[in-house]
Protein backbone atom coordinates (compact mmCIF):
# COMPACT_ATOMS: atom_id res chain seq x y z
CA UNK A 1 0.00 0.00 0.00
CA UNK A 2 0.72 3.59 -0.52
CA UNK A 3 0.05 7.12 1.01
CA UNK A 4 0.69 10.23 -0.65
CA UNK A 5 0.14 13.71 0.19
CA UNK A 6 -0.56 16.30 -2.09
CA UNK A 7 0.47 20.11 -1.65
CA UNK A 8 -0.85 22.70 -4.19
CA UNK A 9 1.05 26.46 -4.21
CA UNK A 10 0.75 28.85 -6.64
CA UNK A 11 2.90 27.61 -9.61
CA UNK A 12 3.68 24.43 -8.18
CA UNK A 13 3.08 20.81 -7.04
CA UNK A 14 4.42 19.32 -4.12
CA UNK A 15 4.01 15.51 -4.27
CA UNK A 16 5.62 13.58 -1.06
CA UNK A 17 5.44 9.53 -1.75
CA UNK A 18 6.57 7.06 0.94
CA UNK A 19 6.18 3.30 -0.13
CA UNK A 20 5.14 1.05 2.44
CA UNK A 21 7.71 -1.45 3.13
CA UNK A 22 11.31 0.52 2.66
CA UNK A 23 10.24 3.51 4.18
CA UNK A 24 12.00 5.51 1.34
CA UNK A 25 10.35 9.31 0.59
CA UNK A 26 10.39 10.83 -2.71
CA UNK A 27 9.83 14.54 -3.47
CA UNK A 28 9.19 15.69 -6.56
CA UNK A 29 8.54 19.68 -7.64
CA UNK A 30 7.08 21.22 -11.14
CA UNK A 31 4.99 24.39 -12.56
CA UNK A 32 1.81 23.07 -13.81
CA UNK A 33 1.91 26.46 -16.29
CA UNK A 34 3.26 29.30 -17.30
CA UNK A 35 0.70 31.82 -16.96
CA UNK A 36 1.83 35.13 -18.52
CA UNK A 37 0.41 38.33 -16.53
CA UNK A 38 -1.48 39.91 -19.45
CA UNK A 39 -4.04 36.82 -19.37
CA UNK A 40 -7.77 38.30 -18.48
CA UNK A 41 -10.11 35.12 -17.20
CA UNK A 42 -12.44 37.11 -16.10
CA UNK A 43 -15.68 36.15 -17.97
CA UNK A 44 -15.17 32.25 -17.54
CA UNK A 45 -17.01 30.02 -15.38
CA UNK A 46 -13.71 28.02 -15.04
CA UNK A 47 -10.45 29.03 -15.90
CA UNK A 48 -9.24 27.57 -19.68
CA UNK A 49 -5.76 28.57 -19.29
CA UNK A 50 -4.68 26.72 -16.39
CA UNK A 51 -6.67 23.80 -17.88
CA UNK A 52 -4.67 24.23 -21.29
CA UNK A 53 -1.34 24.30 -19.70
CA UNK A 54 -1.85 21.04 -17.48
CA UNK A 55 -3.35 19.43 -20.53
CA UNK A 56 0.52 20.05 -22.25
CA UNK A 57 1.53 18.27 -18.84
CA UNK A 58 -0.19 15.07 -19.32
CA UNK A 59 1.68 14.48 -22.68
CA UNK A 60 5.01 15.04 -21.13
CA UNK A 61 4.16 12.54 -18.90
CA UNK A 62 3.53 9.84 -21.44
CA UNK A 63 6.74 10.26 -23.05
CA UNK A 64 8.67 7.14 -24.19
CA UNK A 65 12.53 6.80 -24.27
CA UNK A 66 15.45 9.32 -23.07
CA UNK A 67 13.65 12.48 -21.24
CA UNK A 68 15.21 15.89 -21.66
CA UNK A 69 16.95 17.41 -18.60
CA UNK A 70 14.37 20.14 -18.59
CA UNK A 71 11.42 17.08 -18.34
CA UNK A 72 9.24 18.93 -15.86
CA UNK A 73 7.81 15.10 -15.41
CA UNK A 74 10.20 14.55 -12.28
CA UNK A 75 8.59 11.56 -11.06
CA UNK A 76 9.14 10.15 -14.74
CA UNK A 77 12.37 8.19 -15.82
CA UNK A 78 14.03 6.81 -18.92
CA UNK A 79 12.33 4.38 -20.13
CA UNK A 80 12.19 1.32 -23.06
CA UNK A 81 15.46 2.10 -24.53
CA UNK A 82 15.63 -0.82 -25.94
CA UNK A 83 12.94 -0.11 -28.55
CA UNK A 84 14.75 -1.32 -31.87
CA UNK A 85 14.12 -3.11 -35.06
CA UNK A 86 17.23 -5.11 -35.47
CA UNK A 87 19.92 -2.67 -35.33
CA UNK A 88 17.59 0.21 -35.95
CA UNK A 89 16.53 2.21 -32.96
CA UNK A 90 13.08 3.01 -32.17
CA UNK A 91 12.76 4.92 -29.30
CA UNK A 92 10.91 8.08 -28.40
CA UNK A 93 7.07 9.34 -28.97
CA UNK A 94 4.34 8.71 -26.12
CA UNK A 95 3.01 5.95 -24.58
CA UNK A 96 -0.80 5.52 -25.75
CA UNK A 97 -2.80 5.99 -22.63
CA UNK A 98 -2.05 4.06 -19.59
CA UNK A 99 -0.33 1.27 -20.95
CA UNK A 100 3.01 1.23 -22.85
CA UNK A 101 2.50 0.28 -26.14
CA UNK A 102 3.28 2.87 -28.82
CA UNK A 103 0.23 2.98 -31.11
CA UNK A 104 1.10 5.24 -34.08
CA UNK A 105 -2.40 5.43 -35.53
CA UNK A 106 -4.11 7.04 -32.05
CA UNK A 107 -0.79 8.63 -31.44
CA UNK A 108 -0.48 10.65 -35.11
CA UNK A 109 -4.32 11.68 -34.96
CA UNK A 110 -3.54 13.00 -31.43
CA UNK A 111 -0.87 15.14 -33.00
CA UNK A 112 -3.04 16.46 -35.64
CA UNK A 113 -6.01 17.25 -33.72
CA UNK A 114 -3.69 19.02 -31.13
CA UNK A 115 -1.56 21.01 -33.97
CA UNK A 116 -5.18 21.77 -35.80
CA UNK A 117 -6.05 23.34 -32.26
CA UNK A 118 -2.75 25.02 -32.08
CA UNK A 119 -2.81 26.94 -35.49
CA UNK A 120 -6.34 27.61 -35.17
CA UNK A 121 -6.20 29.16 -31.72
CA UNK A 122 -2.47 30.02 -31.57
CA UNK A 123 -3.45 33.73 -30.19
CA UNK A 124 -4.58 31.43 -26.89
CA UNK A 125 -1.44 29.58 -26.74
CA UNK A 126 0.71 32.96 -26.58
CA UNK A 127 -1.73 35.05 -24.37
CA UNK A 128 -1.63 31.60 -21.52
CA UNK A 129 2.47 32.03 -22.17
CA UNK A 130 2.10 27.73 -23.27
CA UNK A 131 3.40 28.63 -26.84
CA UNK A 132 6.84 27.48 -25.98
CA UNK A 133 5.89 24.11 -23.81
CA UNK A 134 3.57 23.42 -26.87
CA UNK A 135 6.54 23.24 -29.42
CA UNK A 136 8.74 21.25 -26.70
CA UNK A 137 5.69 19.09 -26.18
CA UNK A 138 4.64 18.73 -29.77
CA UNK A 139 7.92 18.17 -31.17
CA UNK A 140 8.78 14.78 -29.69
CA UNK A 141 6.28 12.37 -31.26
CA UNK A 142 7.16 14.06 -34.82
CA UNK A 143 10.65 13.45 -34.00
CA UNK A 144 9.86 10.13 -33.16
CA UNK A 145 7.63 9.71 -36.39
CA UNK A 146 10.69 10.82 -38.57
CA UNK A 147 12.60 7.50 -37.48
CA UNK A 148 9.64 5.32 -37.96
CA UNK A 149 8.96 6.66 -42.06
CA UNK A 150 11.86 5.01 -43.74
CA UNK A 151 10.91 6.12 -47.74
CA UNK A 152 14.12 3.76 -49.07
CA UNK A 153 12.58 1.27 -48.15
CA UNK A 154 9.29 1.83 -48.04
CA UNK A 155 8.75 0.67 -44.71
CA UNK A 156 6.52 2.68 -42.17
CA UNK A 157 7.10 1.59 -38.39
CA UNK A 158 3.51 1.63 -36.65
CA UNK A 159 3.66 0.65 -33.49
CA UNK A 160 5.97 -0.58 -30.87
CA UNK A 161 5.13 -3.36 -27.94
CA UNK A 162 2.65 -6.40 -27.97
CA UNK A 163 -0.39 -5.59 -26.58
CA UNK A 164 -1.51 -8.61 -24.86
CA UNK A 165 2.08 -9.02 -23.23
CA UNK A 166 1.76 -4.94 -22.61
CA UNK A 167 -1.80 -5.21 -21.06
CA UNK A 168 -1.04 -7.79 -18.85
CA UNK A 169 1.56 -6.21 -16.97
CA UNK A 170 1.13 -4.03 -14.03
CA UNK A 171 4.60 -1.81 -13.30
CA UNK A 172 6.10 1.47 -14.25
CA UNK A 173 7.54 2.30 -18.00
CA UNK A 174 10.96 2.41 -16.28
CA UNK A 175 10.74 -0.84 -15.15
CA UNK A 176 9.22 -2.70 -17.82
CA UNK A 177 11.84 -5.46 -19.88
CA UNK A 178 9.49 -7.41 -21.71
CA UNK A 179 10.23 -8.30 -25.48
CA UNK A 180 8.66 -5.22 -27.84
CA UNK A 181 8.11 -5.77 -31.49
CA UNK A 182 8.59 -3.82 -34.05
CA UNK A 183 5.56 -3.87 -36.38
CA UNK A 184 5.49 -2.33 -39.78
CA UNK A 185 3.40 -1.25 -43.08
CA UNK A 186 5.36 -2.32 -46.59
CA UNK A 187 4.22 -2.90 -50.03
CA UNK A 188 2.72 -6.30 -48.60
CA UNK A 189 1.39 -4.97 -45.41
CA UNK A 190 -0.81 -2.10 -46.17
CA UNK A 191 -1.64 0.83 -43.79
CA UNK A 192 -3.34 3.77 -45.89
CA UNK A 193 -5.14 4.66 -42.31
CA UNK A 194 -2.13 4.74 -40.26
CA UNK A 195 -0.27 6.42 -43.27
CA UNK A 196 -2.88 8.97 -43.45
CA UNK A 197 -2.88 10.00 -39.93
CA UNK A 198 0.94 10.10 -40.17
CA UNK A 199 1.16 12.55 -42.91
CA UNK A 200 -1.57 14.40 -41.62
CA UNK A 201 0.53 14.62 -38.39
CA UNK A 202 3.85 15.98 -40.54
CA UNK A 203 2.07 18.13 -42.69
CA UNK A 204 0.46 20.13 -39.81
CA UNK A 205 3.54 19.85 -37.84
CA UNK A 206 5.64 21.30 -41.13
CA UNK A 207 2.90 24.72 -40.37
CA UNK A 208 3.65 24.99 -36.61
CA UNK A 209 7.20 24.76 -36.32
CA UNK A 210 7.53 27.26 -39.90
CA UNK A 211 4.90 29.42 -38.31
CA UNK A 212 4.42 29.31 -34.39
CA UNK A 213 7.89 27.65 -33.18
CA UNK A 214 10.22 30.01 -33.97
CA UNK A 215 13.18 29.23 -36.23
CA UNK A 216 12.76 25.81 -37.30
CA UNK A 217 13.12 26.10 -40.58
CA UNK A 218 15.20 22.66 -40.97
CA UNK A 219 12.75 20.91 -38.75
CA UNK A 220 9.90 22.23 -40.36
CA UNK A 221 11.78 21.10 -43.64
CA UNK A 222 12.31 17.65 -42.57
CA UNK A 223 8.34 17.30 -41.61
CA UNK A 224 6.94 18.35 -45.12
CA UNK A 225 9.66 16.08 -47.25
CA UNK A 226 8.72 13.46 -45.22
CA UNK A 227 4.89 13.87 -45.55
CA UNK A 228 5.19 14.05 -49.40
CA UNK A 229 6.76 10.51 -49.59
CA UNK A 230 4.77 9.43 -46.62
CA UNK A 231 1.68 10.03 -48.45
CA UNK A 232 2.35 8.83 -52.04
CA UNK A 233 2.85 5.57 -50.06
CA UNK A 234 -0.32 5.39 -48.53
CA UNK A 235 -1.93 6.19 -51.67
CA UNK A 236 0.30 3.74 -53.85
CA UNK A 237 -0.41 0.33 -51.35
CA UNK A 238 -4.08 1.22 -50.40
CA UNK A 239 -5.57 -1.25 -47.67
CA UNK A 240 -5.99 -0.71 -43.88
CA UNK A 241 -3.32 -2.05 -41.08
CA UNK A 242 -5.25 -4.17 -39.29
CA UNK A 243 -6.39 -6.06 -41.96
CA UNK A 244 -2.63 -7.73 -41.83
CA UNK A 245 -1.45 -7.27 -38.35
CA UNK A 246 -4.08 -8.24 -35.76
CA UNK A 247 -1.87 -6.83 -32.85
CA UNK A 248 -2.92 -3.38 -34.36
CA UNK A 249 -5.70 -1.24 -33.35
CA UNK A 250 -8.85 -2.32 -35.29
CA UNK A 251 -9.43 0.22 -38.51
CA UNK A 252 -13.07 0.59 -39.91
CA UNK A 253 -11.30 2.16 -42.94
CA UNK A 254 -8.67 4.64 -44.65
CA UNK A 255 -10.77 6.87 -46.97
CA UNK A 256 -11.34 9.66 -43.75
CA UNK A 257 -7.34 9.47 -42.92
CA UNK A 258 -6.50 9.74 -45.86
CA UNK A 259 -9.23 12.60 -46.76
CA UNK A 260 -8.14 14.17 -44.19
CA UNK A 261 -4.12 13.76 -44.80
CA UNK A 262 -4.80 15.66 -48.81
CA UNK A 263 -6.77 18.30 -47.12
CA UNK A 264 -3.56 18.88 -44.63
CA UNK A 265 -0.90 18.55 -47.86
CA UNK A 266 -3.46 21.01 -49.95
CA UNK A 267 -2.78 23.41 -47.10
CA UNK A 268 0.58 23.20 -46.85
CA UNK A 269 1.50 22.49 -50.73
CA UNK A 270 -1.54 24.22 -52.57
CA UNK A 271 -0.82 21.85 -55.33
CA UNK A 272 -4.47 20.79 -56.29
CA UNK A 273 -4.45 17.04 -56.42
CA UNK A 274 -3.84 17.01 -52.71
CA UNK A 275 -7.21 18.26 -52.86
CA UNK A 276 -8.64 16.05 -55.42
CA UNK A 277 -7.25 13.32 -53.82
CA UNK A 278 -9.35 14.38 -50.27
CA UNK A 279 -12.59 15.41 -52.23
CA UNK A 280 -12.53 11.87 -53.94
CA UNK A 281 -12.45 10.13 -50.32
CA UNK A 282 -15.10 12.27 -49.16
CA UNK A 283 -18.35 10.03 -48.23
CA UNK A 284 -21.63 11.66 -47.99
CA UNK A 285 -22.48 10.57 -44.90
CA UNK A 286 -23.29 12.19 -40.86
CA UNK A 287 -20.45 10.52 -39.18
CA UNK A 288 -20.97 8.80 -36.10
CA UNK A 289 -18.32 10.78 -34.08
CA UNK A 290 -14.82 12.28 -34.00
CA UNK A 291 -11.89 9.75 -32.46
CA UNK A 292 -9.53 7.78 -33.36
CA UNK A 293 -10.97 5.59 -35.66
CA UNK A 294 -13.31 8.23 -37.22
CA UNK A 295 -12.07 10.93 -38.73
CA UNK A 296 -14.64 12.23 -41.27
CA UNK A 297 -15.85 15.02 -39.68
CA UNK A 298 -12.59 16.98 -39.32
CA UNK A 299 -12.09 15.49 -43.08
CA UNK A 300 -14.89 17.43 -43.54
CA UNK A 301 -14.65 20.71 -42.03
CA UNK A 302 -10.55 20.56 -43.39
CA UNK A 303 -12.25 20.47 -46.80
CA UNK A 304 -14.38 23.41 -45.89
CA UNK A 305 -11.38 25.22 -44.49
CA UNK A 306 -9.66 24.69 -47.74
CA UNK A 307 -12.43 24.80 -50.25
CA UNK A 308 -15.30 27.03 -48.52
CA UNK A 309 -18.06 24.81 -50.69
CA UNK A 310 -21.11 25.12 -48.95
CA UNK A 311 -21.28 21.26 -49.14
CA UNK A 312 -18.54 20.38 -46.60
CA UNK A 313 -20.36 23.47 -44.22
CA UNK A 314 -23.44 21.77 -44.76
CA UNK A 315 -21.74 18.26 -43.70
CA UNK A 316 -19.87 20.04 -40.68
CA UNK A 317 -23.43 21.64 -39.52
CA UNK A 318 -25.39 17.90 -39.63
CA UNK A 319 -22.56 16.08 -37.53
CA UNK A 320 -22.64 18.81 -35.30
CA UNK A 321 -26.63 19.31 -35.39
CA UNK A 322 -26.18 15.35 -34.46
CA UNK A 323 -24.47 15.65 -31.36
CA UNK A 324 -27.34 18.38 -29.95
CA UNK A 325 -29.72 17.90 -27.54
CA UNK A 326 -33.14 16.65 -28.91
CA UNK A 327 -31.25 14.99 -31.10
CA UNK A 328 -30.27 11.31 -32.12
CA UNK A 329 -27.54 11.38 -29.21
CA UNK A 330 -28.97 11.11 -26.10
CA UNK A 331 -27.27 13.07 -22.70
CA UNK A 332 -26.83 12.16 -19.44
CA UNK A 333 -29.03 13.71 -16.88
CA UNK A 334 -26.90 16.60 -16.09
CA UNK A 335 -26.23 17.47 -19.85
CA UNK A 336 -23.41 15.54 -20.92
CA UNK A 337 -23.53 14.52 -24.34
CA UNK A 338 -23.77 10.46 -24.00
CA UNK A 339 -22.41 8.71 -27.55
CA UNK A 340 -20.62 6.11 -25.79
CA UNK A 341 -19.76 4.58 -22.28
CA UNK A 342 -16.07 4.07 -22.91
CA UNK A 343 -14.26 7.51 -22.64
CA UNK A 344 -17.95 9.86 -22.44
CA UNK A 345 -15.62 12.88 -22.03
CA UNK A 346 -13.28 12.33 -24.87
CA UNK A 347 -16.62 11.97 -27.11
CA UNK A 348 -17.77 15.36 -25.98
CA UNK A 349 -14.93 16.80 -25.95
CA UNK A 350 -13.78 15.95 -29.45
CA UNK A 351 -17.15 17.11 -30.83
CA UNK A 352 -17.27 20.74 -28.79
CA UNK A 353 -13.94 20.71 -31.23
CA UNK A 354 -15.31 20.57 -33.84
CA UNK A 355 -17.65 23.34 -33.52
CA UNK A 356 -15.37 25.38 -31.99
CA UNK A 357 -13.35 25.32 -35.21
CA UNK A 358 -16.28 25.73 -36.97
CA UNK A 359 -17.85 28.35 -34.92
CA UNK A 360 -13.92 29.61 -35.86
CA UNK A 361 -15.02 29.93 -39.19
CA UNK A 362 -18.38 31.61 -39.52
CA UNK A 363 -20.49 28.91 -38.90
CA UNK A 364 -23.41 29.35 -36.09
CA UNK A 365 -20.81 30.78 -34.16
CA UNK A 366 -22.74 31.85 -31.13
CA UNK A 367 -24.51 28.37 -30.94
CA UNK A 368 -21.91 26.56 -30.97
CA UNK A 369 -20.13 28.19 -28.42
CA UNK A 370 -22.65 27.98 -25.78
CA UNK A 371 -23.27 24.22 -26.43
CA UNK A 372 -19.30 23.75 -26.05
CA UNK A 373 -19.51 25.67 -23.22
CA UNK A 374 -21.88 23.36 -21.98
CA UNK A 375 -19.78 20.14 -22.70
CA UNK A 376 -16.35 21.56 -21.40
CA UNK A 377 -17.72 23.13 -18.32
CA UNK A 378 -19.56 19.74 -16.96
CA UNK A 379 -16.04 18.03 -17.70
CA UNK A 380 -14.62 20.45 -15.56
CA UNK A 381 -17.47 20.93 -12.52
CA UNK A 382 -20.54 21.56 -13.75
CA UNK A 383 -21.80 17.74 -12.65
CA UNK A 384 -23.93 16.48 -9.72
CA UNK A 385 -20.45 14.98 -8.46
CA UNK A 386 -18.44 18.55 -8.77
CA UNK A 387 -15.80 16.82 -9.79
CA UNK A 388 -13.16 18.15 -12.95
CA UNK A 389 -12.40 15.01 -14.72
CA UNK A 390 -9.45 16.62 -15.69
CA UNK A 391 -6.66 15.38 -13.26
CA UNK A 392 -4.80 18.17 -11.27
CA UNK A 393 -7.68 20.94 -11.96
CA UNK A 394 -9.22 22.44 -8.97
CA UNK A 395 -9.79 20.84 -5.28
CA UNK A 396 -11.72 17.71 -6.59
CA UNK A 397 -10.53 15.41 -9.50
CA UNK A 398 -9.94 11.75 -10.30
CA UNK A 399 -7.01 10.12 -7.69
CA UNK A 400 -7.30 6.74 -9.20
CA UNK A 401 -7.24 6.90 -12.88
CA UNK A 402 -6.10 3.64 -14.72
CA UNK A 403 -2.59 4.36 -15.37
CA UNK A 404 0.38 2.43 -14.71
CA UNK A 405 3.59 5.65 -14.36
CA UNK A 406 0.63 7.24 -12.23
CA UNK A 407 0.50 4.39 -9.82
CA UNK A 408 3.70 2.55 -9.96
CA UNK A 409 7.04 4.41 -8.10
CA UNK A 410 9.91 3.37 -10.20
CA UNK A 411 11.95 2.96 -7.96
CA UNK A 412 9.62 0.28 -6.19
CA UNK A 413 9.42 -2.64 -8.49
CA UNK A 414 6.65 -4.45 -7.16
CA UNK A 415 2.88 -2.92 -8.17
CA UNK A 416 -0.63 -3.96 -7.35
CA UNK A 417 -3.68 -2.45 -9.86
CA UNK A 418 -5.24 -3.22 -6.77
CA UNK A 419 -3.80 -1.63 -3.96
CA UNK A 420 -6.09 0.84 -2.14
CA UNK A 421 -4.21 4.07 -1.54
CA UNK A 422 -4.34 7.21 -4.15
CA UNK A 423 -1.79 6.99 -7.02
CA UNK A 424 1.64 8.29 -5.67
CA UNK A 425 2.37 10.30 -8.38
CA UNK A 426 -0.13 12.97 -10.15
CA UNK A 427 -0.78 12.43 -13.84
CA UNK A 428 -1.45 16.09 -13.91
CA UNK A 429 -3.61 17.27 -17.09
CA UNK A 430 -4.91 14.22 -18.40
CA UNK A 431 -8.63 13.76 -18.92
CA UNK A 432 -10.51 10.73 -17.46
CA UNK A 433 -13.33 8.88 -19.26
CA UNK A 434 -15.92 10.05 -17.67
CA UNK A 435 -18.81 9.39 -16.21
CA UNK A 436 -21.47 6.68 -17.08
CA UNK A 437 -25.06 7.18 -18.91
CA UNK A 438 -27.13 8.35 -15.50
CA UNK A 439 -24.34 10.63 -14.38
CA UNK A 440 -22.54 7.85 -12.27
CA UNK A 441 -18.72 7.82 -11.93
CA UNK A 442 -16.64 6.08 -8.97
CA UNK A 443 -12.96 6.87 -8.95
CA UNK A 444 -11.74 3.34 -9.01
CA UNK A 445 -8.58 2.97 -11.22
CA UNK A 446 -9.50 -1.06 -12.21
CA UNK A 447 -12.08 0.41 -14.22
CA UNK A 448 -10.54 1.10 -17.43
CA UNK A 449 -13.64 2.50 -19.24
CA UNK A 450 -14.70 5.45 -16.87
CA UNK A 451 -11.06 5.89 -15.54
CA UNK A 452 -8.67 5.21 -18.58
CA UNK A 453 -6.64 8.02 -19.40
CA UNK A 454 -4.94 8.42 -23.24
CA UNK A 455 -3.32 10.90 -25.68
CA UNK A 456 -5.95 10.54 -28.14
CA UNK A 457 -8.79 11.75 -24.96
CA UNK A 458 -6.59 14.61 -24.38
CA UNK A 459 -6.48 16.16 -27.77
CA UNK A 460 -9.80 17.64 -29.02
CA UNK A 461 -9.86 18.71 -25.16
CA UNK A 462 -7.07 20.89 -25.32
CA UNK A 463 -8.28 22.15 -28.77
CA UNK A 464 -11.68 23.16 -27.04
CA UNK A 465 -9.44 24.89 -24.14
CA UNK A 466 -7.57 27.35 -26.51
CA UNK A 467 -10.59 27.97 -28.25
CA UNK A 468 -12.17 29.21 -25.13
CA UNK A 469 -9.87 30.88 -24.01
CA UNK A 470 -9.13 33.09 -27.38
CA UNK A 471 -13.05 33.69 -27.87
CA UNK A 472 -13.06 34.97 -24.59
CA UNK A 473 -9.96 37.36 -25.13
CA UNK A 474 -11.62 38.00 -28.50
CA UNK A 475 -14.75 39.63 -26.76
CA UNK A 476 -17.37 37.05 -28.55
CA UNK A 477 -17.30 34.07 -25.93
CA UNK A 478 -20.96 34.01 -24.70
CA UNK A 479 -22.36 33.69 -21.17
CA UNK A 480 -21.67 30.42 -20.07
CA UNK A 481 -25.04 28.75 -19.95
CA UNK A 482 -26.75 27.59 -16.45
CA UNK A 483 -25.51 23.99 -15.23
CA UNK A 484 -28.10 21.65 -15.30
CA UNK A 485 -27.11 19.85 -12.15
Amino acid sequence: MWVSLLTTCLGCLLIVTSARGDERMTTTTMAPYDMDASYNNSGMRYDYGEALGLSILFYDAQRSGKLPDDNPIQWRGDSVLYDADGDYELTGGWFDAGDHVKFNFPMSYSVWVLNWGFLTFSEAYETTGQTEMMCDMIRWPLEYFLKCWRPELEILYTQIGDPALDHNTWASPENINMSRPAYQSNATCPGSDVAGDMTSALASGYLVFSELCGNETEFADALLEAAKTLYKFGMDYKGVHSDCIEEAYTSSGYRDEMSAAGAWMYKVTGEQQYLDDAEGFYDAWVPWSLDWDGKAPAANLLLYEATGKNLYREATKAFIASAMPDNIIDYTPCGLMFRNNWGTTRHASNEAFIALVAAANGINQEEYMEWALSQINYILGDNNHNISYQVGFGDNYPKHVHHRGSSCIKEVLECDINYDGENPNLLIGALAGGPGEDDDYVDDRTDYVHNEVATDYNAGFQGCLAALVQFSEEGVLPESPERVC
